[in-house]
């Protein structure tokens, strides 16, 4: 029992180590070594609680996960309108913020992976189509309040995330400065154009 206890503290903070090393070193850069350095414990220990470094990138997936399920990444309850819970929605979807719920490095890190890892590929899958239902929940419901004009909720927020994923990339490679405000809210602005008039 008191292993398991030991187990159940540990390793969480063993992952947020990890993700602190890749986040500093990379994938490419990370080691067992490095990362038992940082809460300073036995890299023995480390394997002791995962077997090996795919474990760790494995579970460090469903944390991250976690981070984007976070109650507190969306929290709209307090908000009884429905027009401006939906207006809040959309301004957290495409907040800068939320693009960086995870390490970009690290995110697309582990995208690329999963072309070569069908676990982490699963995993990832996971996580996308969580975010997708999501936003199709609240898009049927917007539509039933007459909030929103859509005719395809899933493709809708099909759409969404794929923009939300593309903002990143903008950022990343197409923009001069760091226009990452500037450009999410022009992506917003013609998200909320099509929400509106069901041109999607």
């Amino acid at each position: 029992m008191r292993k398991n206890q030991n187990a159940t503290l540990r390793k969480p903070e063993i992952l947020e180590s990890y993700y602190q090393v890749l986040i500093e070193q990379g994938i490419e850069g990370s080691s067992l070594s490095k990362i038992a350095k940082k809460i300073g414990i036995h890299p023995s220990l480390i394997i002791h609680y995962f077997q090996n470094k795919e474990n760790m990138k494995l579970e460090l997936i469903n944390l991250l996960i976690e981070k984007y399920k976070s109650p507190d990444m969306i929290s709209l309850e307090h908000i009884k309108d429905d027009d401006e819970r939906f207006h809040a929605l959309i301004d957290i979807l495409f907040s800068y913020d939320w693009s960086r719920t995870v390490d970009p490095g690290i995110h697309f890190g582990f995208f690329y992976l999963s072309f070569r890892n069908e676990e982490i590929q699963k995993r990832l899958k996971k996580m996308f189509v969580w975010l997708r239902d999501y936003i199709q929940e609240q898009l049927e419901y917007y539509n039933s309040k007459q909030i929103i004009s859509v005719k395809n909720e899933k493709q809708a927020a099909d759409f969404i995330v794929t923009l939300m994923e593309g903002l990143e990339f903008h950022s990343h490679f197409l923009s001069d400065t760091p226009s990452f405000d500037v450009f999410s809210k022009m992506a917003k602005k013609n998200v909320l154009t099509m929400l509106k008039t069901g041109e999607i």
